[in-house]
């Protein structure tokens, strides 16, 4: 049995030659990069992971290296469930930060003629590829050791190397998503009951090296595959109406509240997309052509990364009368402003203020798209936290009153500066000839003098 790896990322295919042409073990990568990863782990040749083969009721252990507490337990690597998002670390399994990865013992409960074994992985950066040699044991071997340490060569007592898997990329990205097919010309693989994955680290320039595994799957000669993703209800798409920004909204973790996610939600992110780019503009910048939303159970309100947004199903459907569509709106916000762009693209660029960063949203949400629901009001029982950098709402009153007051053109003005890198409180004095102290102490005192006369 000879090993022979194809590597596909993107359009590239390099194919590393074989001497023979019988039993030859082939390993196909597929790499979906961050724009195009997406829940459904949908690859152009690997296979979607599977809710049904033959490892969902193997035993998998840490026989080397330590499990990181900030991720999932050993369980997520074949509980035939996948992550919907790509920064979703409860949903993967890594090894613990700062360490050179680890091995992992599958033990099967039986010999299995195995077809085919897919690994899979999610992240937005390095912790994305996957790196790991594979071996495999029937466990019959007079040296054979079922839990050999990083100190121990597997082919040295009892082992049978597979495959050895690199899928980092020489050049571009590194995020995304990774699906790994590891399958032999005749048919199978071979007869195995343990397998060993020795993972390595992707990269060792700071801590964060170790890849987000979110599944392993392994196939038998007979499996007939059922995919973890199948059962995920397709994600509904709308475009902007201005035709530039396609919107995916995924409801399947939380199928109650499809109905009002397609017919009440979509229209209103749809309608609101180009108002809020045209509100937000900035020199040689174009707003993203596409952005997804995840409704399902979880934390908080809601979170966004890049184009992704995810939204806590469970405080959504207290708030469908309420607040919940807009504080999609608001997410809405932050995926165009893209503040992560100056980083990227100016040297030295300035961090931007997370007051800011959350201010500019609920100013457009609570003042041009609710101005109705008086969210921003500062009342007796918030004027003790009422400060100009208190962030949200606060802040959003805040603007409001320098944008009426000084600059009807802050917002824009601001929001060019904090994308391009450039953003500083001397910005405040430029534009309306007061510090943003002096700004935050007379806005203040004004809300106070308004509460008095009530």
């Amino acid at each position: 049995m000879k090993n022979c790896s194809v590597l596909l990322l993107g359009v590239t295919t390099i194919l590393t030659s074989c001497m023979a042409s019988f039993g030859e073990v082939k390993t196909i990568v597929d790499h979906n990069d961050n724009e195009q990863a997406a829940a459904g782990f949908k690859f152009k040749n690997v296979p979607k992971p599977s809710r049904r083969d033959a490892g969902k009721q193997a035993n998998i252990t840490v026989i080397d290296g330590e499990r990181d507490p900030a991720g999932g337990d050993i369980s997520k690597l074949n509980d035939g469930r996948v992550p919907t998002d790509a920064d979703e670390p409860g949903e993967n399994f890594f090894f613990m930060v700062g360490t050179d990865g680890g091995r992992l013992l599958m033990d099967l409960n039986s010999t299995i003629n195995i077809k085919q074994i897919n690994t899979y992985s999610w992240h937005t950066d390095s912790r994305a590829p996957q790196v790991y040699k594979l071996y495999g044991s029937d466990g019959t071997a007079k040296d054979f050791q079922e839990k050999p340490k990083k100190d121990t060569d597997p082919e040295k007592c009892g082992w049978k190397l597979i495959a050895n898997v690199d899928t980092r990329p020489k050049e571009g990205e590194k995020g995304g998503q990774y699906g790994v097919s590891i399958s032999d010309s005749e048919g199978t693989i071979g007869n195995y009951r343990y397998l060993l994955f020795a993972c390595s680290q992707t990269e060792a320039e700071d801590a964060f090296g170790n890849t987000f595994y979110s599944e392993i799957d392994v196939l038998d000669k007979d499996a007939k595959t059922d995919s973890a993703a199948d059962s995920a209800v397709s994600a509904f798409v709308i475009k902007s109406t201005d035709g530039k920004c396609v919107i995916s909204i995924d409801s399947s973790g939380a199928p109650e509240l499809k109905d009002w996610a397609e017919k009440q939600l979509a229209p209103v992110l749809a309608e609101w997309y180009p108002k809020i780019v045209s509100m937000l503009p900035s020199e040689g910048y174009t707003a993203p052509e596409k952005f997804s939303i995840s409704i399902r159970p979880g934390k908080g309100v809601a979170a966004t990364g890049g184009t992704r947004v995810t939204a806590n199903s469970d405080w959504l459907k207290n708030e469908l009368k309420g607040e919940a569509i807009g504080s999609l709106l608001h997410e809405e916000v932050h995926v165009i402003q893209q503040y992560g762009y100056a980083p990227r693209k100016f040297p030295g660029a300035t961090r931007p203020p997370g007051w800011m960063v959350e201010g500019i949203p609920d100013y457009i949400r609570w003042y041009k798209y609710e101005p109705e629901s008086h969210g921003c009001e500062i009342t007796k029982r918030n004027l003790s936290r009422a400060r100009y950098d208190a962030s949200y709402r606060i802040t959003a009153n805040f603007l409001n009153y320098v944008v009426e007051k000084y600059d009807k053109n802050l917002i824009q003005k601001m929001n060019a500066a904090i994308r391009d890198g450039k953003y500083t409180e001397d910005l405040w004095k430029q534009y309306t000839g007061e510090t943003l102290q002096e700004l935050g102490d007379e806005w203040k005192a004004g809300v106070e003098k308004s509460l008095a006369s009530k």
